[in-house]
């Protein structure tokens, strides 16, 4: 394995905890500063979708890493 898979496999395991973050919406993680800070300016759903994105963008770089 070389470096890009492992980099790849790493974006994906952000990518899950991402999701996890976005849809379990834990207390102690959601009422962190910085994600309280995201809800104040872009709203609750405008920070879902700023996660989703993100998530997204790490699962595209995964496969992008993955495949060079």
């Amino acid at each position: 394995m070389d470096g890009f898979a492992l980099l790849g496999i790493l974006a994906f395991a952000y990518a899950g905890i991402v999701f996890f973050i976005t849809f379990k919406k834990p207390e102690a993680i959601w009422n962190i500063g910085k994600i309280k800070g995201f809800r104040k300016v872009l709203g609750e759903k405008g920070t879902v979708l700023f996660f989703y994105t993100f998530g997204l963008l790490a699962i595209v770089l995964g496969i992008w890493l993955m495949t060079m």
